[in-house]
Formats: structure tokens, C-alpha cells, sequence
């Protein structure tokens, strides 16, 4: 990159954040086997509607719950880039405990109703709609309790998606009753990274290096393992067992094997294949698709 055009955050700091973050991805790289894909018992009838409504191949259809698998414990690892980015932003702090982000300004920050405070408390959260009125409620109470011990301060719930970009008061229910205080605010990422920064566009300009960023960490020889996944082939290893029906119920029964492999009707076949019943339905099932080549 010739010019680097992010004044809050050095080139070299954003790229270990970024490589950190892929970091994270960790066993979500590894491939997945038949085992591996059917560790939380996969819905075959789910599978069997999604492909027929949606058009698709078997291939595209085990690709995407393959992805959909991996997709949802990510999520954990975005909200690591979120967070800890602000430890390179000058006058904040990443704890690993209490709260997600302080933030301290010895010249004061002015806040949208005229306040001027020293601190800032921060709670984050990756999208606007992920907090339940249970949490909800606690995260106000705790933001109650930090402004009552400290008048010199503030405190934000900071959403990555949030609805809006926004700066306002926020309004939630306790005991029942809407609340909300001047100090208490719910603020969009773009506008925390704006009273971080005095930079009206930061996160804009986050956003636009970021696409380069990232391949650049990728593209590193030895940073990103690419998943081999062999679920489809092991799949069509089962579906020989029934080789006498139609491709394509051939392949939805070696899917409705993942989770009725010992229902009545459908264990027929795998006994008389393995000699086995109930209990060791699924290893035999996992053994077999490896084993045929």
C-alpha cells in the first residue's frame, strides 16, 4: 500500500490486528469430514426441503451448511476485531474484564447535550437486535451504577450494526418503566469512531483498507490453511449403499442416515450392511464413508 491513510492506527498495527483476528478463526479452517459435519446432528429433512425449494445440488446445499456451520462461531471472532482495535486507538484501554472499552481523554469530551467528561464506559455489541430485555436491563443498571460512582464520565453502548449511524440517549425498560439519562447514550460504530478519533469518516476509512488488509494477510505463505472439505464425496460413499434407487434418493438417504440411522425402517439396510444395531449405527456409518474410495 503506497499511502497509508489511517492517522489513528499505523499500517504494521492494523495488519496484526487483522492477522490476529483470522487468528481467531482457528479449528473453524480445519475440514470437515462426514463426523465432523454431523457432530450436532444434522436435520435431513431441513436439508432435503432447503435443497428442493432453493433449487440447488447436493454439493451446493452441504456447502452452505458447511459454511453456515462455520459462519456461526465466527461471529465471536468479528466481535474480536471490533473490540480489541480500539488497544492501538490513543487514549483507550481494551480490559479483560468489566467493560468492553475505556476510553480517557484528558481534554474532555463533549458529549451531544452540551456534558464534558474525562471518561468514557463501553459496552459493545456486534448488532442492534442481539440483546434480550434481560440483558438489556442489566447493561443499563450496570451504566447506572458506573455514572452515580464517577459524575466525571459516560457510558455507551456501541453497536458494529446498528440500525442508523447514531448518537442518542438511550431508552430501554427497568422494572417496567422506560428510562434513559443524558450519559447513557447508544451510539453507532462509525460515531464512536469519530468521538475517538476527531474524525468525522474514521470508520469509513477503516473500511476502505480493510478488503487490501486483509488478502494481504491471507496471501502470506503459511497464515491460512484452505479447508479441504471431503463431506459430499463421503456422502455419495453411503449413498452406494442404497445404489439401487435413483441418484438423487440415493444421496437424501445417505442424508436421512446422519439422524434416523436407527429408526425403524431406515436401520435395515446399515444392519444388514454392518451387522450392527442402535448404538453403533453412526460410527459404522462414519467408518464405511472413509473407508470407500
Amino acid at each position: 500500500m503506497m499511502d497509508w491513510k489511517l492517522n489513528f492506527i499505523s499500517e504494521e498495527e492494523f495488519k496484526n490486528h487483522v492477522r490476529a483476528t483470522i487468528m481467531k478463526y482457528g479449528e473453524k479452517l480445519e475440514s470437515y469430514d462426514l463426523k465432523r459435519f454431523n457432530s450436532n446432528l444434522i436435520d435431513p429433512i431441513k436439508l432435503l426441503f432447503d435443497k428442493s425449494v432453493y433449487q440447488t445440488s447436493w454439493e451446493e446445499i452441504v456447502n452452505n451448511e458447511i459454511f453456515r456451520q462455520r459462519d456461526k462461531s465466527n461471529n465471536n471472532d468479528i466481535g474480536y476485531f471490533h473490540q480489541n482495535i480500539f488497544s492501538y486507538f490513543k487514549g483507550c484501554e481494551v480490559p479483560q474484564a468489566g467493560w468492553d472499552v475505556i476510553y480517557k481523554n484528558p481534554d474532555g469530551i463533549k458529549m451531544p447535550d452540551g456534558d464534558v467528561v474525562h471518561t468514557l464506559y463501553v459496552e459493545m455489541k456486534n448488532k442492534h437486535n442481539t440483546m434480550n430485555s434481560a440483558s438489556s436491563t442489566k447493561t443499563y443498571i450496570k451504566m447506572q451504577g458506573q455514572i452515580l460512582e464517577d459524575d466525571d464520565c459516560a457510558c455507551l453502548l456501541v453497536e458494529a450494526i446498528a440500525k442508523k449511524s447514531q448518537n442518542i440517549k438511550w431508552t430501554t425498560k427497568v422494572d417496567g418503566k422506560n428510562v434513559q439519562h443524558r450519559l447513557i447514550r447508544r451510539v453507532s460504530m462509525d460515531q464512536f469512531y469519530a468521538i475517538l478519533t476527531g474524525e468525522e469518516d474514521a470508520f469509513y476509512r477503516m473500511c476502505m483498507v480493510l478488503p487490501e488488509i486483509i488478502n494481504s494477510v491471507v496471501n502470506e505463505k503459511g497464515s491460512v490453511s484452505v479447508p479441504r472439505d471431503t463431506v459430499v464425496q463421503e456422502l455419495k460413499n453411503v449413498a452406494v449403499l442404497y445404489a439401487e434407487q435413483a441418484e438423487d434418493l440415493a444421496m437424501a438417504m445417505a442424508v436421512y442416515m446422519l439422524g434416523f440411522n436407527t429408526y425403524i425402517g431406515f436401520s435395515d439396510k446399515i444392519e444388514c450392511q454392518f451387522g450392527k444395531r442402535n448404538t453403533e449405527m453412526l460410527k459404522c456409518i462414519y467408518e464405511y464413508a472413509k473407508r470407500l474410495k
